[in-house]
């Protein structure tokens, strides 16, 4: 019995994902969303403040808030990226939880250190990159040319 993961429904010429790994990709994906909600909800934030603060430098408050929407396109495509099961999230998620380590280490240091919010962050991304190294899961995420045959 082969238990190597591919996508599928079972039916026809199709193997089916075993359910284990239809779980961590369930995991993966229930985890990029909430990333995505996270980075609209900061953008949000970051708009409702532009427009009712008066911030010390106005063209610094508006590039901050230019660069987390574009953050917020980015990982949104990411999750609804992984939904479609697209081969380039792998890239793409694993830039992101790049990013996002980079800020939390940055959470854990400084005059204002806030190591709630650095863990907050560095968790979730350190669980989305051993999902993406899952075989059943890059598997998943993988080109058809590029899939094993079984």
């Amino acid at each position: 019995m082969n238990a190597r993961p591919v996508r599928g429904s079972g039916d026809g010429d199709e193997p089916s994902v075993p359910a284990r790994n239809s779980a961590l990709i369930a995991v993966l994906r229930v985890l990029l969303f909430a990333e995505a909600a996270l980075v609209i909800g900061v953008a949000v934030w970051f708009l409702i403040e532009l427009l009712t603060a008066e911030p010390a430098s106005i063209t610094s408050a508006i590039a901050i808030f230019v660069i987390v929407v574009i953050a917020a396109i980015f990982v949104t495509a990411i999750a609804i990226g992984a939904l479609r099961d697209r081969p380039w999230i792998r890239g793409a998620s694993v830039t992101w939880q790049i990013v996002q380590i980079a800020v939390a280490v940055g959470c854990f240091q400084g005059l204002y250190a806030r190591p709630d919010v650095g863990w907050a962050l560095l968790l979730p991304s350190l669980a989305v990159i051993v999902l993406l190294l899952v075989p059943g899961v890059r598997v998943a995420f993988t080109h058809e040319l590029e899939r094993p045959a079984y």
